[in-house]
């Protein structure tokens, strides 16, 4: 693959907490000062805060009724039942729509059996509700849509549903347009009008409220309900929406499931995988979220619900096989449509001067642009949108840099568009092709006049100064339990000065850096392990003993049989 130098990364630390509350804090939960410090950071203070930080309860969960219109989509799921209505599950074709889908689809077909499911083919129908899926409800005699992870911005095809006497339930988390659909329901805490406490809960996890909310009105335990929490678990980190709040509470318990009794379709995804630790929100991204996006990706996002709901071992193992083979070809896709991509930037002389990236080829991949947008954004950090050709539209993925609202960005265009959709971070859209070279020169006008400089450099946020003799099991075991990890909680990142290598560094791998360092001569002979991806460059310069500085996250690595601390270094700098 192409390599293109990318700039050098900008260092804020962030503002410690108050030194009253943090000593206070420290003294009262018997950890350490630097510890303390991290939890008022993260604005928790006292003891009982520090508690449900740290054992997230699933009775911290908030009453699923606050939500705006919550008990019109209960009562409406209520009559279908009692009148014998058929029921389908709606659901979009990634990761959140597709476990969004199995969790609800689940839940229904448990207690009720005139229930199915249909997921959009990406290439023929798009992202949102289709007319096709309406009219394949239509045809099976289905009354009532429980659309998930879509549909907030379906109008037409909603009131299309109605004129044929399709009501619709609409779970999304995506942010409302001007008017809402003509839904019998519509779920989303994005709702201006909504005063649900927590709004940033994926669609998988609306649909879990909507579970949630039934089987509370109808006396049905919760406990009945925890089997849903890995798919919540799954759609949360994979959509890469905060782990914070409600979600810190569901992602926690889910990670539980994943890890004690995982279903059989993810039990097949590790097994192909072979994946035997213990699972953290990283193998979620990485390793589950991957594979399950594959089926939507490359052909059918059917595929991806029947691997989550197959009952055995036999039929989830086949299912897997199936997307471990359709992951493979998406993995072959993007590197081939990266590489490609990055030569035009490669030839393009006014790149350097541009604010923001948007690049479009007809015979492109629609199910890997999105990858490769966000590949892209974290080689050149400008917001950046890969479009292709399908049906005779140009649509592309949308993916922004830190603190950029790309979703404001697109909808200053949206005379230009045809559809669009999505978050601050990430978005989609459509556009006739005429338009291309228009929306080109405008969205670069409105990126360069509301960016802020300091944006187009990637910042490291650094959460405390750490010196590596403070670095000891106890501290690591209490820093452990700070997970899950995410947007809104991720590892800290620790600062260390003036360190130097112990003689032991060297280069490993595809130009890894597996660092032995130490901070002065009294600790050299106990030199810290640590590793740096792709920084193989500053080797030479290491060893002939200039100090460095580094920032790190601690990790734990497991190599033959032995378990040890770990610094993963996320940026070097020389003196």
């Amino acid at each position: 693959m192409i390599d293109i130098d990318t700039r050098e990364k900008r260092w804020a630390v962030k503002k410690a907490g108050d030194p009253v509350r943090v000593s206070a804090l420290a003294k009262e939960l018997n950890i350490s000062p630097t510890l303390a410090n991290l939890l008022v950071q993260r604005g928790i203070t006292t003891y009982d805060a520090a508690k449900n930080f740290f054992r997230p309860s699933v009775k911290d969960l908030h009453d699923p009724f606050l939500m705006k219109d919550m008990d019109k989509a209960v009562s409406r799921i209520e009559t279908a039942i009692s009148r014998g209505e058929k029921i389908m599950v709606y659901g979009d074709y990634d990761v959140d729509g597709t476990t969004a889908v199995a969790l609800v689809y689940s839940f229904i077909s448990s207690i009720y059996d005139k229930v199915d499911y249909y997921l959009p083919d990406r290439y023929k129908e798009g992202y949102g509700i289709s007319i096709k899926g309406i009219d394949t409800a239509d045809s099976n005699g289905v009354s009532l849509i429980i659309a998930l992870d879509c549909g907030i911005k379906s109008n037409e095809t909603i009131a299309y549903a109605a004129g044929k006497k399709i009501d619709f339930i609409i779970c999304d988390h995506h942010r409302p347009g001007d008017a809402l659909p003509a839904a019998v329901a519509v779920l989303d805490p994005k709702r201006e009008d909504d005063r649900y406490p927590f709004d940033e809960l994926s669609g998988c996890g609306i649909g879990f409220k909507l579970v949630q909310a039934y089987a509370q009105k109808k006396g049905i335990p919760f406990e009945k309900l925890e089997q849903y929490l890995d798919l919540v678990a799954v759609s949360t980190a994979a959509d890469i929406v905060p782990i914070v709040g409600e979600n810190r509470v569901l992602v926690y318990h889910g990670l539980q499931w994943l890890n004690k009794n995982p279903r059989a379709g993810i039990k097949a995804i590790l097994d192909l995988a072979n994946v035997s630790k213990e699972l953290t929100v990283n193998d979620i991204v990485f390793i589950i979220g991957p594979r399950i996006n594959a089926a939507g990706r490359i052909q059918d996002a059917r595929q991806a619900v029947d691997l989550l709901i197959a009952a055995n071992k036999t039929q989830a193992d086949m299912e897997g096989t199936m997307l471990n083979v359709k992951n493979t070809e998406r993995r072959e896709l993007d590197m081939n449509i990266t590489e490609q991509a990055l030569r035009l930037i490669q030839e393009d002389s006014g790149f350097s001067k541009r604010k923001s990236t948007v690049l479009f080829h007809p015979e492109w991949h629609k199910g890997v642009i999105g990858i490769v947008a966000s590949r892209l954004t974290e080689k050149y950090y400008k917001p950046t949108i890969i479009l292709t050709e399908s049906n005779g539209m140009a649509t592309g993925s949308a993916r922004s840099v830190k603190d950029f609202d790309i979703y404001n960005a697109i909808e200053s265009c949206s005379d230009l568009l045809e559809q669009f959709g999505g978050h601050m971070y990430a978005a989609g859209l459509t556009l006739r092709l005429e338009n291309l070279e228009k929306f080109k020169t405008r969205f670069e006008e409105i990126v360069a006049t509301t960016i802020e400089d300091r944006m187009l450099v990637q910042e490291i946020e650094i959460d405390s100064m750490l010196r590596l003799s403070e670095i000891t099991e106890p501290f690591f075991a209490i820093l452990k339990q700070f997970a899950p990890f995410g947007p809104g909680n991720m590892n800290p990142v620790f600062r260390t000065d003036h360190v130097r290598d112990t003689g032991k560094s060297k280069v490993v791998g595809n130009n890894h850096l597996k660092l032995n360092i130490a901070e002065d001569e009294t600790t050299r002979l106990l030199g810290r392990d640590g590793i740096a991806f792709q920084m193989g460059q500053h080797w030479e310069l290491i060893t002939r003993k200039i100090p460095f500085d580094i920032c790190y996250s601690l990790v734990e690595n497991s190599y033959n049989g032995t378990t040890s601390i770990q610094l993963n270094v996320k940026d070097i700098k020389l003196k």
